[in-house]
């Protein structure tokens, strides 16, 4: 079977290298072998030992010195670098001949989603699909969700690739805030409800754009602290890949 790669998708702190590492963890549970890749120049602690790491080319404080830019060129000048070295890492990626590949995206989400860099990557990469994480503080709001969905449909069409959505830190919410929240996911007309009780009018005519589009789709609440989820993020990857067949079979 070819590589599966998974690219953890997000707004800066929605807590995508800590779902990197817990999925990771996961993953070992299941015996199924992985490698975990970083595309962020600018990590400075990662709480997992990554197999393919780009800092081993560059990092921001060597792009900084070298282009003489402060650290938000230094950002965007990474992330194109990172669309250059993509053979290179497909290449050592593929030394380790694992099953599947996690793939921590950087900390800013627009220079993966936005940069051609990102589409590079995933062309190079192939087989893939985003865990694209929803940020709970903003997520716990009616308008803050739908701003969210926005956020998450546009790296669809960017990307071009399958995505699974899920609440980040759920363990930082109540149980009746992920409830809700859920519900918005998978019942739009809750939602537009709750907006219109907000009175937001752009809100709502976003709602409307994105509800006759198709993009609501439910979302699986996730935390890396009590590993709530992960059981569902590998079903929705198997879902995708393999209508539902498990992968401990497909590669035992």
């Amino acid at each position: 079977m070819d590589q599966v790669f998974v690219y953890f998708v997000g707004t800066a702190g929605s807590g995508k290298t800590y779902l990197t590492k817990a999925f990771s963890d996961f993953l070992d549970t299941k015996k199924i072998s992985h490698v975990i890749v970083n595309l962020d120049p600018g990590a400075e602690e990662l709480p997992y030992e990554p197999d393919v790491d780009v800092r081993e080319r560059f990092t921001l404080e060597k792009i900084m010195e070298e282009y003489k830019v402060g650290p938000n060129g230094a950002q965007i000048i990474g992330a194109d670098l990172v669309g250059t070295i993509a053979d290179d890492l497909k290449d050592e990626i593929e030394l380790y001949d694992a099953d599947i590949v996690l793939v921590d995206t950087p900390g800013q989400m627009e220079l993966f989603t936005l940069r051609s860099s990102g589409e590079i990557i995933i062309r190079c990469f192939g087989n893939g699909v985003t865990v694209y994480l929803f940020d709970p503080v903003i997520s716990k709001t009616p308008s803050g969700f739908v701003s969210l969905v926005f956020m998450a449909s546009s790296a669809v069409f960017r990307l071009n690739v399958p995505q699974v959505l899920v609440l980040s830190k759920a363990d930082v919410l109540s149980d009746e805030e992920i409830e809700r929240v859920v519900r918005w996911s998978s019942d739009p007309e809750e939602l537009y409800d709750d907006l219109a009780l907000d009175r937001k009018s752009l809100s709502l005519e976003l709602f409307l754009m994105l509800k006759d589009a198709g993009l609501f789709r439910p979302i699986i609440p996730v935390s890396a602290v009590d590993m709530r989820g992960m059981e569902d993020i590998y079903d929705a990857i198997q879902e995708v890949f393999y209508g539902g067949e498990d992968l401990e079979r497909i590669y035992g």
